[in-house]
């Protein structure tokens, strides 16, 4: 009897979505993002997938992941960069051109902290 409950909790594979799936419906192309620190200040960045938004403050670096969060409008990932920093980050979906971005850490020693909207305004040029 207990195993006929164990089969009932179980989900079949074919239903289960991809880990941090809702970034793979983040629209690759260039991308514009505003602190929203005050400042008004814009970053300009181009991505070929929505997983480049996890580490703003570590971009080219191989990182460890770790996910605390991943559902179908949010996802939050904790990562590691062996000897360079390490952030957390979550990020919420709005439509597959916007997104809420909130990242903390440490990089290159020092702390960072930043609450931004990220909309996608067009093509990556050359």
């Amino acid at each position: 009897m207990v195993m006929a409950g164990w089969a009932i909790l179980a989900v079949p594979a074919s239903s289960q979505r991809p880990a941090l799936g809702m970034l793979d419906q983040i629209e690759p192309g260039r991308w514009e993002i505003r602190l929203r620190d005050g400042t008004r200040r814009t970053y300009p960045i181009c991505i070929d997938n929505g997983r480049k938004l996890i580490q703003l403050r570590h971009e080219a670096l191989n990182c460890d992941r770790l996910v605390i969060d991943d559902r179908a409008d949010q996802v939050t990932v904790q990562y590691t960069c062996r000897g360079r920093g390490y952030g957390r980050t979550s990020i919420r979906r709005e439509t597959g051109r916007l997104v809420q971005i909130q990242t903390q850490g440490i990089a290159e020693g020092l702390p960072f902290e930043f609450v931004a909207e990220a909309r996608r305004t067009g093509e990556c040029g050359n």
